[in-house]
């Protein structure tokens, strides 16, 4: 995995700007370091930069990048990252049609794709990926992002033309463009939409999944290769559970390559499970009998005492990840985590510097960066099973009447107004108003079958909603806190087939046993203990320790006694979270805090230019 960073544009540049030039894009490629902390590069022609930093995975020595077609007199350049997991299926096919490979590295696969079809190369890759190729002779920018948004690639306006990066830090590091936020942007942040192209910054934007971004003489286009469409589903129970195994076998199986030493998260829950056991018999077929996977699981010193459910949790994870492990003979590891360590500043900072943005969810965000942190001392690859939820319908809102009846996006009614930090009603945001239109908008988006009926239409909306809303914030998640420890993720369940087939599976075929996530149990027969297996949803863990929330109030009340942070929230609507005993804050109240604390360290370390 890599950060990529550069821009084109087409105003003539100075001559004394060369030597300028040059010290901007090298900025920009240093702000990405931790994407890629082996190596970097950078290739400056007369209309376009290309900065590159490199976490090697495949092929190490021969995958160097911003890589060009030709060395001497390059006709095409790129910069690159993510995994093309049919590389080799696509390398077989370009050499058919006469193009010769220097490495063996999938990053020079994509760059013979696009020599061979153009734009269009992106129907042909299977993987997750964000790259930008300049196209010296056409004078033209091609940008392309995967289709379920797992790799983030942003863009912003320049003279001439446009800036592109990983992440918005290193667009930053261009001196037209500036860290600033205004009301759009706070409405995009806090109404907790997770829409597709606009972010909290003014001005930047990012490529939508599933889409690409041309860039010529003749202006900005942009178009998607590919979103769910609605189709009939002919399967039986029978088949479909079958083509279902297949599909999450060939996924996770398919995700296994690696130069570099490779692991999974184990969480105790059954798509971590799955996951893990694929992996496990698959690293068994090529290395022998006696190879173990990695894997791992966090838990906090506290859990096994004080765990106390709630909203979203409904269990103690270990024991279950334990026994996981055991079953499918993995070496497993738990990172037990002190709460304390969650409240300490230089994490809370870092957490806050890698997500460029206010909104995360606190300790839990913290925890999962210090495992990361913890995971990358042994490995550089992690396979998780983020998805399974949106995919094959794990979450309550889509098995509770009230939810399915609501006239809202589901989420808000977890994480709504209980959950937001609240911001001061002098901003005049409207975000009620923005969350009613932003809802009809994207139910409008929806594709759906004439014969569906009102139930079936029903679920296809709140599936389509969870997979292109609610899992691009945990993808965001995943990837901005483990490339900031230069570690790689990926998500097998993910996979656009998977995706394609699970979507349009009837949701009578979906929940046929009446739980939820029917059609992984019934495919997942063997390869999980029953007692996961057949556990109930369970979220990511968060720590109960009264320490921990009694740190977390002083944290706000800090953040609170500064002037900007008093300018954006609403501290009469905190100041219950900060009443309450330590020992009762509910989780709800408790991530007002957390987004109160976040805000203040937000502003810290961006210094955002407020237009409000």
């Amino acid at each position: 995995m890599c950060g990529i960073t550069g821009w084109a544009s087409f105003r003539p540049p100075l001559h004394d700007e060369v030597r300028t030039r040059a010290t901007v894009i090298e900025a920009m490629t240093a702000a990405l370091t931790p994407r890629g902390p082996d190596a970097g590069g950078v290739w400056l022609g007369q209309h376009a930069a290309i900065g590159h930093r490199r976490l090697a995975v495949i092929d190490p020595t021969g995958g160097a990048q911003p890589m060009a077609d030709r060395p001497d007199e390059p006709t095409a350049v790129l910069g690159y990252s993510g995994e093309v997991y049919n590389h080799h299926e696509l390398r077989a096919e370009l050499s058919g049609r006469g193009h010769v490979f220097r490495t063996r590295s999938d990053t020079e696969v994509v760059l013979r794709a696009y020599a061979e079809w153009g734009e269009d190369m992106a129907d042909h890759l299977e993987g997750m990926f964000a790259f930008a190729v300049w196209d010296e002779r056409a004078g033209r920018l091609l940008l392309v992002r995967d289709r379920l948004g797992v790799k983030p690639l942003f863009w912003a306006p320049v003279e001439g033309g446009l800036a592109f990066a990983s992440e918005p830090k290193a667009l930053f590091a261009h001196p037209e463009i500036r860290p600033r936020v205004d009301a759009d942007g706070l409405r995009e942040a806090y109404s907790l939409l997770f829409n597709t192209g606009p972010t909290v910054w003014s001005g930047v934007r990012e490529v939508e999944p599933g889409g690409l971004l041309v860039l010529d003489r003749g202006g900005i286009r942009e178009r998607r290769y590919w979103q769910l469409a609605a189709r009939a589903h002919g399967d039986g129970r029978e088949e479909t559970v079958e083509r279902v195994r297949e599909l999450v076998d060939g996924a996770a199986r398919g995700q296994l390559e690696a130069d570099v030493p490779l692991c999974s998260l184990l969480s105790g829950g059954i798509d971590s499970t799955v996951l893990t056991a694929l992996l496990a018999d698959e690293l068994r077929l090529r290395e022998g009998p006696d190879a173990r996977i990695r894997s791992y699981a966090v838990d906090y010193s506290d859990q096994a005492e004080r765990f106390t459910g709630d909203v979203l949790r409904t269990g103690h994870d270990t024991p279950y990840a334990i026994e996981a492990g055991g079953f499918i003979g993995t070496d497993h590891s738990t990172v037990v985590l002190d709460p304390r360590s969650l409240l300490e500043p230089e994490h809370r900072r870092a957490v806050v510097a890698a997500r460029d943005s206010p909104i995360g969810v606190g300790d839990m965000d913290t925890s999962l960066y210090l495992l990361f942190g913890e995971i990358r001392r042994h490995s550089t690859v992690a396979v998780s099973g983020e998805a399974a939820d949106e995919v094959f319908g794990g979450y309550p809102w889509f098995h509770r009447p009230a939810a399915l009846a609501a006239d809202t996006f589901p989420w808000l009614l977890v994480t709504g107004d209980e959950a937001a930090m609240p911001l001061n009603p002098e901003l005049g945001l409207g975000i009620a108003e923005f969350r009613d239109d932003t809802y009809r908008a994207a139910l409008a988006a929806v594709p759906h079958l004439d014969d569906e009926t009102p139930a079936e239409h029903r679920q296809r909306e709140m599936q389509h909603l969870s997979l292109t809303r609610w899992l691009r914030q945990l993808l965001h998640r995943k990837d901005r806190l483990s490339m900031a420890q230069g570690l790689e993720v990926r998500v097998p369940y993910c996979d656009h087939r998977l995706v394609e087939y699970a979507f349009n599976t009837p949701w009578s075929l979906k929940s046929f046993d009446g739980r939820e996530k029917s059609l992984l149990r019934a495919a997942a027969t063997g390869l999980a203990p029953d007692s996961v297996l057949h556990r109930p949803k369970n979220h990511y863990p968060a720590t109960h320790h009264p320490a921990y929330n009694r740190g977390l109030q002083d944290l706000a009340r800090e953040a609170l006694a500064t002037e900007r942070v008093r300018a954006l929230a609403d501290e009469t609507r905190l100041k219950p979270c900060l009443d309450t005993p330590p020992d009762r804050l509910e989780w709800g109240h408790r991530l007002r805090l957390e987004r109160v604390v976040d805000l203040a360290l937000w502003l810290d370390h961006h210094q955002p230019e407020l237009a409000l």
